[in-house]
Parts: structure tokens; sequence; C-alpha cells
């Protein structure tokens, strides 16, 4: 049986909308709506669309958002903390300085879209998938990565500290000047990351990491040796 899908197209709805159409339990798509700083706070959206809107501001803390699509949108300082964001996909758009802290990210997926100083310390991120993300000076300690597979994310200036890398795989990403206390790293495979801004002092953090040679040969440059 389809499931019909409800729409808000070109409007800037309010809260008291957005909540009686949650109470229908069936799932809408809001298309290049409006809703800069508008409160969602603990509404059910499981399975909305957002497509183009423009979100900034606006705050879906411990809301269910459950296989819930952001598509494109213009999302900076939004607010997702404690979210259930399980199975829920960011696919393009800008979620700058947004704030996940606590959130569910279950098999979620993040794609195509600039998450610079994102706060997403303390989410459960189990099964996550990270595509084409800017994460720049973003807080991510204590984020497991475990032998996930991250393809072209950047992590400049990034605090990943005490963040578990075992078995993961980077793919065209950066590490540049990212901080990494305490990060653990056995059988990572660096030789897709750039390490710039890394000093040998700094080696025993990738204890166990699989790295090229042209990567071993610049951090031996620092001892003024030579590897041919």
């Amino acid at each position: 049986m389809t499931v019909k899908t409800h729409q808000f197209v070109d409007c800037s709805p309010s809260r008291a909308e957005i909540e009686r159409a949650s109470r229908t339990g069936q799932p809408h798509t809001l298309t290049r709506c409006t809703l800069v700083g508008c409160d969602l706070s603990d509404l059910d959206l499981t399975g909305w669309r957002f497509e183009g809107c423009n979100l900034s501001q606006a705050s879906f803390k411990s809301a269910t958002l459950e296989d819930v699509t952001f598509k494109g949108c213009r999302a900076s300082g939004v607010l997702l903390q404690g979210a259930n964001f399980s199975e829920g996909t960011i696919d393009g758009g800008d979620f700058s300085n947004a704030n996940l802290r606590g959130a569910t990210l279950t098999h979620s997926k993040f794609r195509n879209c600039k998450m610079t100083g994102a706060d997403l310390r303390e989410t459960h991120s189990l099964g996550i998938e990270l595509e084409d993300v800017l994460l720049a000076l973003a807080m991510l300690p204590k984020f497991s990565f475990r032998k996930m597979t991250l393809k072209r994310v950047d992590f400049t200036d990034a605090d990943m500290s005490q963040c578990d890398f075992r078995d993961a795989v980077f793919e065209d990403c950066s590490l540049r000047d990212t901080h990494l206390i305490d990060s653990r790293f056995e059988n990572a495979d660096l030789r897709g990351a750039d390490l710039g801004g890394i000093r040998l002092s700094d080696l025993k953090r990738f204890k166990g990491a699989i790295l090229s040679k042209q990567q071993a040969a610049i951090l031996l440059g620092q001892l003024g040796l030579q590897v041919h």
C-alpha cells in the first residue's frame, strides 16, 4: 500500500500547523519552506522530507526524526540536540554550527553537505555514513568511526580526541591539524588521508595504522632523513 505524502510548498508554516500535520501520522514534504528560528522540538516527524528549506536556527530538540530527509537545506545553527535521527539523511545543504549533541544517528547518512563547527558530542552513531562532508572545526570527541569507510571527509582543525578509528579506511580525506589526543588507529588505512601538520611527536597516536611511503617520507623528513 502506498502511503500518501502531504505537501507544504513555498510557505512559512507555524509550529501549530506542523504539529497538527504530525498528528495525522502521515509523512509530509516541505519544499522551499521558511522555518527560520521555528520551534519544532519534541514533535514526531517520522518519514518527513525537507527539500530546499531554510531551517536556520530552527529547533528540533528531542524530536523524533526517524527516516527524515533534509535535502539541500540551509540549516546553519539548527538545533538537533537529543533528537532521534535514526536512518535519517542529510543530502546537500549547509548545516554549519548545527548542534547534534546527544542525538541518535544510528544508520544515518550525511552526504555532500557542509557541517563546519557542528557539535556531535555524545551522539549515538552506529552504522553512520559520511561522504563528501566538510566537518572542519567540528566537535567529535569520543566519536566511533570503527570499521567505517570515510569518503572525502574534511576534518581540518576538528576536535577528535579519544575517537576510535580502528580498522577505518580513509579515501581522499583530511586530518590536517586535527586534534587527536588519545585517539586509536590500529589497522586504520590512512593512505588516503592528508596528515598535514602532523609531527613526529604525534606519531604514537597512529600506532598500528597503515601509511603510504610518501606519508612516511614526509614524517621522516622532519628528522632530516630521506626515503628512496
